[in-house]
């Protein structure tokens, strides 16, 4: 059987957004026994009750119930060099269950996974749909989503996807203009298609809750810009996964950042050109992917330079003002690395220090994802950890 050790411990937990009702005390004890054993590793009862706050009693009833659905198992009782009788260590079983993912912020492929609960990549497809708008890409995920259900070879816990636009808490997409996607029930169509959870939030927010839970990042202020078809921003403050009053936190790729008067250190950005969102001149129309390829095409080295410089200073003055409201410790850039790290990750930087206050720019990390592509699938799968077995 394979447990999550301590060496394979992926993360620090998210803080809860609600009060704990009474009607809820036993999911939420429950939640506090997951997330210990997957955050530490394997652990007696008594190690729980000491962890967690709770009873022994609390603690025993919990992993017998986590045991009978198969999500932990004993380990065999270790040795102790205490007297009395020596504790009998408990662990997530990571074989028990599987998560698939899928990514939708490319803006010419779907990527998914099966993963195993410890985050592990088991199989992965990647496919180019014919159709990327509308309810023909609906059909080309629930295809792709049909096909990683069918390699798990254990129990599908759900399925989570991060997708661009702004999506509410039920895994309703309210708006996605690069897809066409609007009022769509997203979560609950693919959940009654697939028979299993579905989970569904914006690709920037589950980008910023893999690189939380997996990648190191830290929660005091944490934003991550998501760079693809289009661009958005997932934030983390103080522990908490900022949503909005609209949950449309984060929507920085459809701030107007540039006019005609636009002409940035000698590299012009252009005519502002029209966004899909229906506004001229947005972020997204210059640091996409689609119009970062443009605007290098058939450029020698030191003019690509010079023109993706000229991108990552726009992106920095955008920036500036969210860094200093925030007072955020961590922008973490999401992409490809070939168009984000070098010039436009420097001029990003400068831009920053130029238009921040020391005691803001001078602790701000800026850096590309550690988890290169993998980053937004962790955080998918992060949402099923999450929504149903109350694990961040």
């Amino acid at each position: 059987m394979s447990v999550l050790t301590r060496a394979q411990s992926p993360g620090r937990l998210l803080r809860p957004t609600a009060k704990v009702l009474p009607e809820h005390a036993r999911a939420h004890n429950r939640a506090m026994v997951l997330q210990q054993l997957f955050h530490t590793g394997p652990g007696s009862r008594a190690d729980l009750a000491r962890a967690t706050g709770l009873t022994r009693v609390t603690v025993s009833d919990l992993v017998a119930s986590l045991m009978a659905e198969g999500l932990v198992e004993e380990l065999g009782a270790r040795s102790e060099g205490r007297p009395g009788k020596p504790g009998t260590p408990v662990g997530l079983r990571t074989d028990a269950f599987q998560i698939v993912a899928v990514d939708l912020a490319d803006d010419e492929r779907m990527h998914g996974a099966v993963l195993a609960l410890s985050g592990a990549v088991l199989h992965r497809r990647s496919v180019r749909p014919e159709v990327r708008t509308g309810p023909a890409a609906v059909e080309e995920l629930r295809r792709l989503c049909r096909e990683l259900v069918g390699l798990a070879s254990a129990p599908v816990l759900g399925v989570g996807v991060g997708s661009p636009g702004v999506i509410d808490p039920s895994g309703r997409v309210l708006q996605a203009p690069n897809r066409e996607w609007f009022d769509l029930a997203l979560a609950a169509e693919l959940g009654a298609d697939l028979g299993v959870p579905v989970h569904v939030a914006n690709d920037a927010n589950t980008a910023a809750l893999g690189e939380f839970t997996y990648g190191g990042a830290s929660g005091g202020g944490l934003l991550v810009l998501t760079v693809g078809g289009g661009v958005g921003a997932g934030i983390v403050l103080d522990g908490r996964l900022v949503q909005g009053h609209e949950h449309a936190a984060g929507e920085l790729g459809h701030v107007t950042a540039l006019d005609e008067r636009d002409d940035v250190e000698g590299a012009p950005l252009g005519r502002p050109q029209p966004c899909a969102c229906g506004r001229v001149g947005c972020l997204e129309t210059v640091l996409s992917v689609p119009a970062l390829r443009r605007r290098i095409d058939g450029l020698d080295p030191a003019a690509a330079a010079l023109s993706l410089g000229a991108v990552g200073r726009r992106l920095g003055i955008v920036l500036a003002p969210v860094a200093s409201a925030l007072n955020l410790s961590e922008v973490v850039l999401s992409g490809p690395v070939d168009l984000l790290d070098g010039p436009l990750l420097d001029g990003a930087a400068a831009a920053l220090r130029e238009r921040t206050m020391p005691v803001v720019s001078s602790h701000l990390q800026l850096r590309v994802t550690s988890l290169g592509e993998d980053g937004a699938l962790s955080g998918a799968a992060v949402l099923v950890l999450s929504g149903q077995l109350g694990v961040t």
